[in-house]
């Protein structure tokens, strides 16, 4: 199947990443190479394009869209959370910007042998590396009605978590959910029939929550939004892409923090911890897609695009 991938905001990422010909950027999260063509495009012979992702199959495919690239480049299988070690074997001591476009890609979820999808019937799996072991198989078909529960409300926001939990462990008395097709029957029969037709497919919020936990989305996010803020140059920005409340909530605190680091009580009349932020703030609000890219790419509509710059 053909790795393809629409990137999601792409003028307003090329022009907040204000890219300098000469410069070193990182797409942490190069999936089919679409942001990463408009930033090495935008770079001379000079400039050095690093695209990260944890997906063999997105490197190989990537790997050929960017060859027409003058630029340098180098491609990394890891995840973006290791931006410093990849940066460190590489012998690069900092980068002037980078952009992370969180979430699963489009191949991924059309891809349906992986396994990401509730349109399509396969094998559970969700893993964006499959080197990894540990997958939606074993979510699903190991973890305690109470760990079900947890990830489906906090990571899907599904009020239904506690119901498709139990009804996950009933079904799996029978034996083990080993397709997605069998998972999301067992969604729609956890979820009342008025509830199901209101909103989005019943099995989406699940899926996402499930998705999440095999591959520690959050986790790396948490952790990724400062590595990357360390290693920007001066004046060097930080734009990331979010599609739902968790993540988008992660990097505004994250954000946050930056700008405004000193941890002393508020009733302290001035700043004793001594800790002066290192980033200026670009977006208040985050951006989002226009009324023409949604028509042309529905899955944009939830995305949002906050910008931070390093001082």
């Amino acid at each position: 199947m053909e790795f393809r991938h629409v990137p999601v905001l792409f003028d307003e990422c090329m022009e907040n990443l204000k890219i300098k010909p000469d410069g070193v950027y990182v797409d942490g999260t190069l999936g089919g190479g679409g942001h990463a063509f408009g930033i090495g495009e935008r770079l001379s012979e000079k400039g050095l394009l690093i695209g990260i992702d944890r997906d063999q199959d997105a490197l190989g495919a990537a790997g050929k869209r960017l060859e027409p690239l003058k630029c340098r480049k180098l491609l990394v299988q890891s995840t973006y959370a290791e931006i410093k070690s990849v940066l460190e074997q590489n012998g690069i001591e900092g980068i002037d910007g980078a952009l992370l476009d969180i979430g699963v890609s489009s191949y991924q979820l059309d891809n349906s042998e992986r396994g990401f999808s509730y349109m399509q019937d396969a094998p559970l799996d969700m893993r964006m590396n499959r080197d990894d072991s540990f997958s939606a198989y074993d979510v699903v078909n190991t973890y305690s009605r109470k760990e079900l529960n947890e990830i489906i409300k906090n990571y899907g926001e599904e009020r239904w978590a506690s119901r498709i939990a139990e009804f996950i462990v009933n079904r799996r008395k029978d034996g083990p959910i080993e397709s997605t097709g069998q998972l999301v029957d067992v969604i729609k029969a956890a979820i009342p029939a008025s509830a199901r037709r209101e909103g989005p497919h019943p099995a989406k919020r699940t899926f996402q929550a499930i998705r999440i936990e095999v591959n520690g989305e959050l986790d790396q996010l948490r952790d990724a939004v400062d590595e990357f803020c360390d290693v920007l140059n001066p004046g060097g920005r930080l734009c990331i892409i979010t599609f739902h409340s968790l993540e988008d909530r992660i990097v505004k605190e994250a954000f946050n923090r930056r700008l405004s680091p000193c941890t002393c009580p508020p009733e302290f009349p001035v700043c004793v911890c001594g800790k002066v932020s290192d980033a200026v703030k670009v977006t208040g609000k985050p951006i989002v897609s226009s009324e023409g890219e949604l028509d042309e790419n529905p899955r944009a509509r939830s995305a949002k695009l906050r910008v931070i710059e390093k001082k």
